[in-house]
């Protein structure tokens, strides 16, 4: 087993470092990572329902999608996040969230701390979670990723206010993110030993359980295959947003020149039709903005540009694209 214990805090990268191992390696492998800020979604969720994303953009919070299914969750510093990434053979069980999870609680048991498995993927302390798990089977090379999350000193705030999403806006067949009470791993411990150490631990263990354990440090070739990924698929908008589910928004805001209330129909990312309610006045018919923007990518930039490229402002009365544009998300 190769065991890396990845630097990288960079959200994209890291996502495209298991999809690397997943497909172009045959050992097995584990890994300790970190991200800096940012909401990592599931593979068949609807982006923009899981995120808030005025305080996406205030933050500045990477959103990425990940392989594996499940919901979405949010990532910072006080996380570590650990994979495997395993053979199943023909005999073996493809999907066993246990296995990969008893670790972790073995870990936590040697520190004081009575941890304990629940649900379909979470590993929780008393009725709290600190983690959660997802996997996803290549079949054609007979390996399985299982990846989770350790809430060791994550701001639980942040977490809140970053998947807290108006469920009115949505309309979809995505599945959707249960939200639960949540808790970090270090107001749990007589002692506090923080994230290093506590990573250490981790990572000591696993060495312990497999004698074919060795440490694994990415190549330059792993790199530059792995940045590549990461920039051609992980960063990119398509994958993040478009790849979403077919979906309905309708959303309304308060402008300078009344209410307004937009009615979608977004199909892989696309807009395929407009409406535009509210209490707001006009100068002349808006028929050509609506026209503009149905076939265009449900995308903050590229919408706020079309806008002022047809010149809305002029049709709206009083109500400047830069306001109107939040109509829509």
């Amino acid at each position: 087993m190769l065991c890396i214990d990845n630097p990288s805090l960079d959200p994209y990268f890291n996502q495209a470092v298991e999809e690397y191992f997943l497909k172009n390696s045959g050992e097995n492998i584990f890994m300790l990572w970190r991200n800096s800020n940012a909401i990592i979604v599931g593979k068949h969720q609807n982006t923009l329902a899981e995120i808030n994303v005025d305080r996406v953009k205030e933050k500045d919070i990477k959103v990425v999608r990940r392989l594996t299914g499940g919901g979405a969750v949010f990532h910072d510093l006080g996380n570590i996040n650990y994979t495997f990434i395993m053979g199943y053979g023909d005999e073996g069980a493809k999907v066993d969230f246990k296995k990969y999870n008893q670790p972790i609680i073995d870990v936590l048991a040697t520190l004081g701390v009575d941890a304990h498995f629940s649900g379909r993927n979470d590993i929780l302390i008393g009725d709290q979670k600190f983690s959660g798990n997802a996997e996803h089977i290549y079949q054609q090379k007979q390996r399985v990723l299982h990846h989770g999350t350790l809430l060791y000193a994550s701001e639980i705030k942040d977490i809140s206010d970053a998947l807290n999403v108006n469920p009115l806006k949505f309309e979809d067949k995505a599945r959707k993110s249960v939200r639960s009470r949540v808790t970090n791993i270090s107001t749990h411990l007589k002692e506090d030993i923080g994230v290093d150490q506590f990573r250490q631990k981790v990572m000591n263990h696993i060495t312990e359980m497999y004698p074919d354990a060795v440490p694994y440090t990415l190549t330059e070739e792993d790199i530059k295959a792995i940045q590549k990924l990461a920039d051609e698929k992980y960063s990119t908008w398509d994958w993040n947003f478009g790849y979403s589910p077919k979906y309905d928004f309708k959303n309304g805001v308060r402008t300078s020149g009344g209410h307004v209330e937009v009615h979608m129909n977004v199909e892989k990312g696309i807009i395929t039709a407009l409406e535009i309610f509210g209490d707001y006045f006009v100068n002349k018919e808006i028929d050509p903005v609506i026209e503009s923007v149905v076939g265009l990518e449900h995308r903050e930039d590229v919408l706020l540009a079309k806008l002022k490229e047809v010149k809305s402002s002029e049709y709206f009365s009083n109500i400047p694209e830069e306001e109107l544009i939040k109509a829509f998300f």
